[in-house]
């Protein structure tokens, strides 16, 4: 054998099964995932203090309703378009959500201090569904921490947007 028959038959003994059992096994990963945006149907954000979240937004039902400055609430029709949502997808995604422990709250009793703000969000899909109740005092994990404030944090930047493109 020649070193250019001995490389091809390298190649073709080592390589060629490797990537098969690569695309085999992402394939199988990927068609497998969890939450997958051509199945998702709503999400669900909710906050406030206390047991009393006040605030809402559900995607499905495009209710929103707030309290505003004067402490009054307000209700709206609030349509966020099919990129906000699967950008919400994606960044749920990026944030490790799917991986979130469903409760993050600092006391065992289940009753919620009432003056710290509380994050309630759920994500929908047709298999499966992901929810977290957040504190905004969790003593924990920092990066999860982190990751539950980044996502709230682009959740109501969303709706902020979603609300300004309303108006114009």
């Amino acid at each position: 054998m020649t070193i250019k028959s001995k490389k091809i038959f390298l190649a073709l003994s080592v390589v060629v099964p490797f990537l098969a059992y690569c695309l085999y096994y992402y394939g199988m990963m990927v068609s497998n995932a969890p939450y997958k945006f051509n199945e998702f149907k709503y999400m669900v954000f909710e906050y406030g203090f206390g047991d009393s979240l006040l605030n809402k937004y559900n995607s499905k039902t495009q209710d929103y309703q707030y309290l505003n400055t004067r402490d009054s609430v307000v209700h709206k029709k609030l349509k966020l378009t099919k990129d906000d949502l699967l950008y919400l997808h994606r960044k749920a995604a990026d944030l490790g959500f799917w991986n979130f422990p469903a409760q993050q709250v600092n006391n065992g009793t289940g009753k919620l201090n009432p003056k710290v703000p509380h994050y309630k969000i759920e994500f929908h899909y047709s298999r499966k569904t992901k929810a977290v109740l957040y504190a905004a005092d969790y003593i924990g994990n920092e990066t999860l921490k982190d990751a539950n404030e980044r996502l709230i944090k682009e959740i109501q930047r969303i709706l902020t947007d979603a609300e300004a493109r309303g108006k114009k």
